[in-house]
């Protein structure tokens, strides 16, 4: 029987190795799966519009005054507001509805009021403005039951 040289079984072995091992480095199990996950929207808190302007002293003859405010934001983030419409509520003397004035007895212009931004989370923050209020000066009519009568105003966010 003939003999190897060193050489060659060196290089056979090598060889072998080679292939087997090439062999099992490319082995592998394939498998499918699934799973599940979630993922969590967050939601809004209303926004809170504050007038800021004082309105005092209407009366037959006083020029509208204007209405202007801010935003109180108690949310987790910015909250886009297109508009604030302001509005009448109640008119109200010495803590009871009036009787004999109401808010026919005034004039509210300019109601909706474009703002079209982002407001941020805070208090006293964003803008909006360019409402006016004034007290009708009806000369046919007696109208001293709106005499220290209070406007109450209501507004609206979209």
């Amino acid at each position: 029987m003939r003999r190897f040289s060193r050489k060659t079984t060196v290089l056979s072995a090598g060889l072998a190795f080679l292939v087997i091992g090439g062999g099992v480095a490319f082995a592998y199990w394939t498998a499918g799966g699934s799973g599940v996950g979630t993922a969590a929207t967050g939601s809004s808190a209303d926004i809170t519009v504050v007038q800021t302007s004082m309105v005092t002293l209407m009366g037959p003859g006083v020029a509208a005054q204007s209405l202007v405010g801010n935003f109180t934001n108690a949310g987790s983030g910015p909250v886009y507001v297109t508009t604030v419409t302001a509005s009448i509520d109640s008119v109200f003397q010495d803590g009871v509805v009036a009787v004999g004035c109401s808010a026919d007895d005034y004039t509210l212009t300019g109601a909706v009021m474009t703002v079209g931004r982002e407001v941020p989370v805070g208090t006293a923050v964003g803008t909006w403005s360019g409402a006016t209020i004034a007290f009708n000066n009806n000369t046919a009519v007696n109208q001293d039951a709106c005499k220290g009568a209070t406007v109450n105003l209501a507004y609206a966010v979209s």
